[in-house]
């Protein structure tokens, strides 16, 4: 079994450190990620650039590109092998609902799928209140690839998910998700260089709307870890027959 793990947020985040570490004895592991820090990337893949790989341990490497970059590299010539599973994570922060649109680190789960593997991404909300712990994220994360490993889902799931920063003891179990809904991400900061041009700050993310028992947010606020089925496929079957129906007569 080789699973290969990356990530978003660089190849030296604290997050992909505590996966590898926490993985380790339980598969062949290959770790392939971002130079550096790509949050928010979505499924961005370079075209327009050469990339360049790294090899910086012992079968863990870094690329000059974007968490679907690495995946993709990882899995379609990089290496002499095929692997069997991609783990992506675990993110400094939660993915919940609307994230998981802009998400690196869902993305290079995602990109995995597009490559015919199983895959899972891993997120930790940050505390209110001093620094990250991934003690507790890892301990999960090697729950749920032993599990997936014992118990396999269908390939075309990825599986999105969240856990919050609590000891592994005060975790108050695992539930099954769907996706929330944020309210409106707050308006953009204006603010001056030292050179004093303008300079525009992407506002920070809203809080929960649709957040109500079911949700993922519901489940992490309530000190669950949130595991969210999520697919590629983004038809809207139900409505195929109204934009039909829509269509009709139209260019006549």
């Amino acid at each position: 079994m080789k699973i290969l793990v990356s990530n978003d947020d660089g190849y030296r985040a604290p997050g992909i450190l505590a996966l590898r570490q926490s993985l380790t004895g339980l598969a062949e592991l290959t770790v392939v990620a971002p130079e550096r820090n790509h949050s928010g990337a979505s499924n961005a893949l370079t075209l327009e650039a050469p990339l360049r790989v790294t090899n910086y341990e012992p079968q863990a490497y870094f690329v000059s590109g974007t968490p679907t970059d690495c995946v993709h590299l990882a899995i379609s010539g990089l290496f002499d092998f095929e692997h069997d599973m991609v783990v992506s994570g675990i993110n400094n922060g939660e993915n919940l609902g609307d994230d998981v649109l802009y998400s690196g680190t869902v993305a290079a789960a995602i990109e995995g799928r597009f490559l015919g593997l199983p895959t899972v991404a891993f997120s930790l909300r940050r505390p209110a209140q001093g620094e990250m712990d991934y003690t507790a994220a890892g301990r999960v994360a090697r729950l749920v690839v032993e599990r997936l490993l014992a118990k396999p889902l269908d390939r075309n799931m990825i599986l999105n998910v969240n856990i919050p920063h609590r000891p592994y003891s005060e975790l108050r179990g695992f539930r099954a998700t769907r996706l929330g809904h944020r309210h409106r991400a707050e308006k953009i900061t204006r603010a001056l260089d030292p050179r004093g041009r303008e300079v525009i700050w992407v506002g920070q993310a809203g809080e929960g709307q649709d957040d109500g028992p079911g949700t993922d947010f519901h489940a992490v606020a309530e000190g669950y870890v949130s595991i969210t089925p999520l697919q590629v496929d983004l038809t809207r079957h139900g409505e195929i027959a109204t934009v039909e129906r829509w269509l009709a007569g139209i260019g006549e």
